[in-house]
C-alpha cells in the first residue's frame, strides 16, 4: 500500500523548536504582550490577493526552508536520485514554472528521491523541493507533474509555511495569556488547545490548500501547460487515497471538494493557457 502523505508529516509547515521553547519557561506576561504588539505583519499574496498575516519576512522563509531541507537531504541520502530522466524531468518542470512565478527571489532547488511507496512532494520556504518517485506513475507524464509542482511552488510563493508558523504563535500566545489570567480557563486549556487546532489552525490550512491550488493552476498555465489536467490529476490521487475522512478534521480539503474549487477556476487558468503561447504539453509522455 503507498503512503500518501503531505508536507505536514514532514514538519515542514511546524512552527520551529525556537517556537516551541518561546514557551517553555517562566515569562512574564508583559513580555508576552510586548511580543504580541510587535510582532504584526502583512503579506499580500500573489494571484489572489489576499492579505496574510505573517510575522516574518521572505529572508526567515530562505533561512528556515535551507536549514530543514540539509536535514531531509542527509536523511535521505542513500535515495537521492543523482541523475537519469526523473531528475531531468523534475528539473525542467521547477524551472519552467519557478520562472513565472511572482518569486521574491528564492533560492530554487530540486532533488528526487526514490521511494516508490511515497506519493508525495513538497516545497519548503524558500524553494526547496523534493519529488518522491511514487508520485511520478499518478502523474502520468510532465503536465501532471505540472499539477503537483505547480501546487507545491504555490505553497512557497505564498508563504504558507511561515503563515502558518504565526497563526500558531499567536494562539499559543493567547493561551498562556487567558490561562495567566483565569484559573478556569487553565483547567480547560487542553480542550481550548483542541479547540483551536480544529477551529482556526485547520481551517486555515484548509483554506492554504485551495489557495496553493489556485495560485498553482495560474503558474501551470503561465508555464504552458493546461490546467485542465489538474482535474484528472486530483481524481486519479482520489482513486488512490480515497475521501480520508471527515474534512473537518483534516488540514486538507476532501478530494470532492478540492476537485469541484478546480473546476470553478479553470476558466480563469485555461485563459491564461490560451495567453501564454507557449504550447500544451498535455499529452506529454515524459516519465
Amino acid at each position: 500500500m503507498r503512503r500518501i502523505v503531505d508536507s505536514t508529516e514532514r514538519g515542514v509547515y511546524r512552527a520551529g523548536r525556537w517556537l516551541a521553547g518561546l514557551f517553555g519557561g517562566a515569562k512574564s506576561l508583559a513580555a508576552l504582550l510586548a511580543l504580541a504588539l510587535l510582532a504584526t505583519g502583512c503579506f499580500t499574496v500573489p494571484v489572489t490577493g489576499r492579505s496574510q498575516f505573517n510575522l516574518f519576512d521572505t529572508a526567515d522563509d530562505l533561512a528556515l526552508g535551507k536549514e530543514a531541507y540539509v536535514s531531509v537531504l542527509k536523511e535521505s541520502e542513500g535515495q537521492l536520485v543523482r541523475t537519469g530522466p526523473e531528475v531531468e524531468l523534475v528539473r525542467k518542470v521547477v524551472d519552467r514554472i519557478a520562472a513565472v512565478s511572482d518569486d521574491p527571489g528564492f533560492e530554487w532547488e530540486a532533488n528526487v528521491i526514490r521511494d516508490p511507496e511515497m506519493v508525495n512532494a513538497w516545497c519548503m520556504p524558500g524553494g526547496k523541493i523534493a519529488v518522491y518517485t511514487g508520485i511520478l506513475p499518478v502523474c502520468q507524464g510532465e503536465t501532471g507533474l505540472a499539477v503537483v509542482l505547480g501546487h507545491e511552488i504555490a505553497h512557497a510563493i505564498a508563504r504558507h509555511g511561515t503563515s502558518r508558523m504565526s497563526d500558531t504563535l499567536v494562539a499559543q500566545l493567547g493561551l498562556e495569556v487567558a490561562a495567566a489570567s483565569s484559573d478556569e480557563v487553565a483547567a480547560y486549556k487542553e480542550a481550548l488547545a483542541l479547540s483551536v487546532q480544529l477551529l482556526v489552525l485547520m481551517p486555515f490550512g484548509r483554506d492554504d490548500e485551495l489557495e496553493a491550488d489556485h495560485i498553482g493552476l495560474i503558474y501551470m498555465a503561465r508555464a504552458g501547460y493546461d490546467p485542465r489536467e489538474a482535474v484528472d490529476f486530483w481524481r486519479r490521487m482520489s482513486e488512490l487515497s480515497g475521501d480520508g475522512g471527515p474534512e473537518f478534521l483534516s488540514t486538507h480539503p476532501s478530494n470532492e471538494n478540492r476537485i469541484a474549487a478546480i473546476e470553478r477556476l479553470l476558466p480563469e487558468a485555461i485563459a491564461v493557457y490560451e495567453a501564454s503561447g507557449k504550447g500544451s504539453a498535455r499529452n506529454s509522455n515524459s516519465p
